[in-house]
């Protein structure tokens, strides 16, 4: 079944495409400034900035920094011209005509063609997830026009290493027992949530496609529509967290407006949500704000003191999704596939 393999690696969240060699590293710089001085977000009918509108985050930068551009920041000019041409005749590639009497063969793999690690390892251009279905993204990420490397902004792009003595991240899937019930399956398998991190917090591309969101705003409180799976996230404004131990499916989400950036403050995340083993204890900090007419700013915080030992975080910005607007993405292999997947273990 694809979609088990594509939510195990959805998460992996690769660049994918050939990157040129590394011919200067960038000395470390400060994040990008999110606000652009000559920039004055327009303002909804509740005299808010507005931040409303169908938005995508598709990219061909990757959450984390690829170990060979080691503490560089942002790609050369040089670099960003081989990724974007790669993945243009990626998708050519995968759009020409298949063969219906082609003998079966091996997934194509780089370097002999523009075919994605991720995407061989689901199948490669072979069944329903070849390249002429996928949108991953075509263009690399760039943050006040600068091209990034990475999502996250720690001085090698990585997350910081985990306390000694951490808890361990909590286990959901995977191994023999885990076809035992329904409740061990993965949310994504079970068409609940997103594989990867689209809805969040933090907010991630997933790496394949449907990375599209909407934005509504009211007086009192903020939605952001998550296509991938049909996620609905409800941020409250000039609110307080709950107080009792209910970890609802995105956590507990207030909000409110510092100036044009509204921020938004996550607790309660379930432990099937974790962040990189994170939940308990795990608050995540964002921040939007629109910084220009197609451009809106998304920068992120976590902390949790028992698993690191400082915040850290990244940003990136949202572009207008295109034509077009959100449809439903109807879920549903992993949900018809479970009674088999149960009967087998069974059996």
């Amino acid at each position: 079944m694809h979609r088990a393999v594509i939510a195990a690696l959805g998460t992996l969240l690769l660049a994918g495409v050939a990157a040129a060699p590394i011919t200067a590293a960038a000395a470390e710089k400060a994040p990008a400034k999110a606000a652009t001085a000559s920039y004055k977000a327009p303002r909804n009918a509740f005299n808010q900035p507005d931040l409303s509108g169908f938005w995508s985050n598709a990219t061909l930068t990757p959450m984390a920094r690829r170990p060979q551009f080691k503490d560089q920041l942002n790609y050369t000019p040089e670099q960003v011209k081989e990724m974007e041409a790669n993945a243009a005749a990626e998708v050519e590639e995968g759009n020409e005509d298949t063969d219906p009497n082609a003998p079966a063969e091996a997934p194509k793999t780089p370097p002999s063609a523009n075919i994605r690690p991720e995407f061989a390892a689901a199948g490669g251009d072979v069944g329903g997830y070849n390249r002429g279905w996928l949108d991953p993204g075509s263009h690399v990420m760039r943050v006040n026009g600068e091209p990034r490397t990475s999502l996250i902004t720690t001085p090698n792009g990585q997350p910081p290493a985990r306390k000694a003595g951490a808890p361990p991240a909590p286990r959901f899937g995977g191994g023999m027992g885990s076809f035992d019930s329904y409740e061990s399956r993965s949310l994504g398998e079970r068409c609940i949530m997103s594989f990867g991190r689209n809805a969040g917090p933090p907010m991630f591309p997933n790496g394949f496609y449907n990375n599209n969101y909407q934005i509504v705003q009211t007086g009192d409180s903020v939605l952001i529509e998550v296509e991938m799976i049909h996620d609905l996230r409800i941020v409250r404004l000039n609110s307080k967290h709950r107080t009792d131990n209910v970890r609802p499916y995105m956590g507990d989400s207030i909000g409110w407006w510092e100036g044009d950036t509204l921020v938004v403050e996550t607790t309660h995340i379930p432990a099937n949500q974790h962040f990189m083993g994170s939940w308990k204890d795990l608050k995540v900090t964002e921040r939007f704000t629109r910084v220009g007419k197609n451009r809106l700013h998304y920068a992120f915080t976590v902390e949790d003191p028992t698993i690191w030992d400082k915040p850290w975080g990244g940003e990136y910005e949202f572009s207008p999704m295109g034509v077009g607007v959100i449809y439903e993405y109807a879920c549903h292999e992993g949900n018809y596939a479970l009674p088999g997947i149960l009967a087998g273990a069974r059996a």
